[in-house]
């Protein structure tokens, strides 16, 4: 039973760093001033991973290879985030997108 009670302890004691720690990051920061270059039926997949590098996670959506770029700030008071998803044609063009934030600046985009 000891065992258990100190393993219990310590996932206590991390979680409260966790939270003392205030803030943690999830993905990585992309280009987000790029966004509005993305034409579609014309940017190419390697124009994308141009603009805004390889991307974080790829999949498919809806038989359409699909790449993600995201970045995630959680902290106690504050979430902050961006994600850009890209979808492609067969031919390697992007056939849509999706760009979210948080952050008031990229309103304008």
């Amino acid at each position: 039973m000891q065992p258990i009670r100190q393993h219990l302890r310590n996932l206590l004691f991390s979680l409260c760093l966790l939270l003392l720690a205030g803030c943690v990051s999830a993905g990585k920061d992309f280009n987000v001033h790029m966004v509005p270059q993305i034409k579609l039926h014309q940017t190419t997949r390697a124009q994308i991973e141009q603009m805004f590098g390889p991307p974080w996670r790829t999949g498919v959506e809806d038989g359409k290879q699909t790449w993600s770029y995201g970045s995630y700030k959680y902290g106690v008071s504050d979430t902050q985030s961006r994600d850009l998803v890209v979808r492609f044609d067969n031919n390697g063009t992007v056939v849509s997108y999706t760009f979210n934030s948080s952050y008031p600046e990229d309103k304008q985009l």
